[in-house]
């Protein structure tokens, strides 16, 4: 008796550890995948009026996605809610102007950068506002969960008013009836609001803070940031990111003559 309850201790301590030292979930296992994807940015990742997604960012997970093999269910996502819906299960992948950085990657994992842009300014026409030493002492608009306009204070010591909005499509309105003088982020966003507003909003081309832009994933899915960045990597050899980059932003005002396929962060 006692050598049959040594045993089957044994064998249970192995099933401890056994589950103590199991990989991550890891989104190469699943057969469908929840990606998230922004609904307020135009050209970007944009929710139509007949419920359906488009925009470069959603090509851009349509097309990591059929390299997978996975089939995939979209999810809207505002700026505050990136890191969230990673945490707590909503989605598995966030495909959605997520500028990696240090603290982000503190809770998740980044594939990519799939994109390289530069923050940049967007103004109403004919305000005396070319780049950011030009913002100090005006008001910008600071998108809730975004970090375009804190790093104007922060890393470019510019003393501007932050002004909180909880989107993009708010910004704009902001700065058109203007409660703010400015919007500040990727100038891939501003190019796309830009060209939606058609009211002769006017892209600085300041091109400061470069911004590297990438796939989230669960902290510890080594296995899905690889296959992700093999995606990308196939995305640029074959001129799919090219083709998209144009089809989204021609006539922007943006500077498509290089692209690249960008240096990525590294999945450990």
């Amino acid at each position: 008796m006692k050598r049959v309850l040594v045993m089957v201790l044994a064998l249970a301590a192995t099933l401890v550890a056994g589950c103590g030292t199991s990989e991550p979930e890891s989104i190469v296992d699943d057969d469908t995948l929840l990606i998230a994807v922004r609904q307020d940015l135009p050209s970007i990742g944009f929710l139509r009026a007949d419920e359906e997604f488009e925009g470069f960012d959603v090509d851009v997970a349509r097309y990591i996605a059929a390299k997978l093999g996975k089939d995939f269910l979209f999810v809207p996502v505002l700026a505050a809610d990136r890191e969230q819906v990673l945490l707590d299960g909503r989605a598995d992948m966030v495909v959605a102007t997520y500028t990696i950085s240090q603290d982000r990657k503190a809770k998740v994992l980044f594939a990519g950068p799939y994109h390289i842009s530069y923050q940049d300014i967007l103004t109403r026409r004919g305000e005396t506002i070319d780049n950011v030493r030009d913002l100090k002492g005006r008001k910008i608009c600071e998108v809730q969960g975004a970090n375009a306009a804190q790093r104007v204070v922060a890393e470019r010591s510019v003393a501007a008013e932050l002004v909180p909005f909880a989107d993009y499509a708010q910004c704009l309105a902001a700065l058109k009836n203007k409660q703010v003088d400015a919007v500040t982020t990727n100038d891939v966003i501003l190019a796309g609001l830009a060209m939606q507003d058609g009211s002769g909003l006017r892209l600085n081309n300041a091109q400061f803070n470069e911004q590297r832009t990438g796939v989230g994933l669960r902290k510890g899915d080594v296995a899905g940031c690889e296959a992700v960045n093999r995606a990308i990597t196939d995305m640029y050899q074959d001129g799919t990111a090219a083709k998209l980059l144009h089809k989204w932003f021609d006539g922007s005002g943006l500077n498509l003559s290089t692209i690249a396929v960008p240096q990525f962060e590294g999945c450990s």
